[in-house]
């Protein structure tokens, strides 16, 4: 795993921000995975707990959050799972206290809403990667999501090389902002609120499942119509788990990207290895990012975020 050897004595919380775990010894087997790795696990789950479709009712889960941000030990804060319930939080947290805590807040999916509202409060940093369900859970670990996870909060910069399908164009560029972004129907759906950041001249990453091609397009053109595609770029993560049917005459992803490409006037650059995908990278996400294209190979590079040395030397 590469840098896991200088992660010893990291302090981890679980928390259940959204949905519950579905196997009842999911969060035995990632905490065993933690503790191999070298890390202390607080975990804030109670699986008997659980309500309806979530991790626990609202207050439980808000609980949650805040007590692990109050916890001085704790140097990570991994989601246990995405699905949905952030959104009914929002309103009843204390972004203030969570961002202030300087925790590295972790996970994705629909622990996007918490990331927008955390960095459209006060510009705060967390990053988009793995959570305990399935990332550390699984039978079959991936040893690239784990290893580029302890690689990226280990460091204060991390490069990611894109890989689009085989034979695919990308568009040139050299470009830099603020990195954002994270999952299509969270972001659409905080269009509007207070909890998705207007940054202009940034760079976009998204992704999703079980999304068509033509939904895809709605949710960017609503990002569109409502002034937030003002970006250097954006970077597509994997849309995988849609199916196509004959209706759709011979309108797939390629062409739903060809149409938004022409249409956006903005590059649109594919093959971020992110999203709900086994092998995943980590993204830091309000971070200062550079997109580097020759047309062939691209490579996003992250800097001048919040790291675990740095958060370990600010409560030395």
């Amino acid at each position: 795993m590469g840098k896991e050897a200088q992660l010893s004595g990291a302090t981890v919380a679980i928390v259940a921000a959204s949905g519950y775990a579905a196997d009842p010894l999911a969060v035995g087997r990632a905490t065993a995975r933690l503790e191999e790795q070298g890390c202390r696990v607080r975990n804030f789950y109670d699986a008997g707990a659980k309500f309806q479709r979530f991790g626990g009712t609202d207050e439980a889960r808000i609980t949650q959050l805040h007590q692990a941000a109050v916890d001085p030990d704790i140097d990570i804060v991994f989601a246990l799972r995405g699905g949905y319930g952030l959104s009914r939080l929002l309103p009843r947290l204390d972004l203030g206290a969570l961002s202030a805590s300087g925790k590295l807040f972790v996970g994705h999916s629909d622990f996007t809403a918490l990331q927008m509202a955390m960095l459209a409060h006060d510009g705060t940093i967390s990053f988009a990667g793995p959570m305990i369900c399935d990332d550390f859970s699984r039978e079959d670990p991936s040893d690239y999501t784990l290893g580029n996870f302890w690689q990226c909060v280990s460091s204060s910069s991390h490069a990611i090389a894109l890989a689009p399908a085989e034979d695919a164009e990308q568009p040139e560029v050299d470009v830099a902002g603020i990195l954002w972004g994270g999952n299509l129907t969270m972001l659409t759906h905080l269009v509007g609120t207070p909890y998705l950041p207007h940054i202009k001249g940034g760079i976009l990453f998204i992704e999703d499942v079980n999304e068509h091609p033509y939904r895809v397009e709605r949710m960017l053109l609503q990002l569109a119509h409502a002034g937030l595609l003002d970006q250097k770029a954006i970077v597509l993560g994997d849309f995988s788990a849609y199916r196509l049917f004959d209706y759709d005459n011979g309108y797939d992803f390629d062409a739903m990207l060809a149409y938004l490409r022409s249409t956006l006037h903005l590059p649109i650059l594919a093959g971020l290895p992110f999203g709900h995908i086994r092998d995943k990278a980590t993204l830091a996400v309000g971070s200062h990012a550079r997109l580097q294209s020759d047309g062939r190979h691209a490579v996003l590079t992250m800097s001048g975020y919040p790291n675990l040395t740095a958060h370990r030397s600010a409560d030395a």
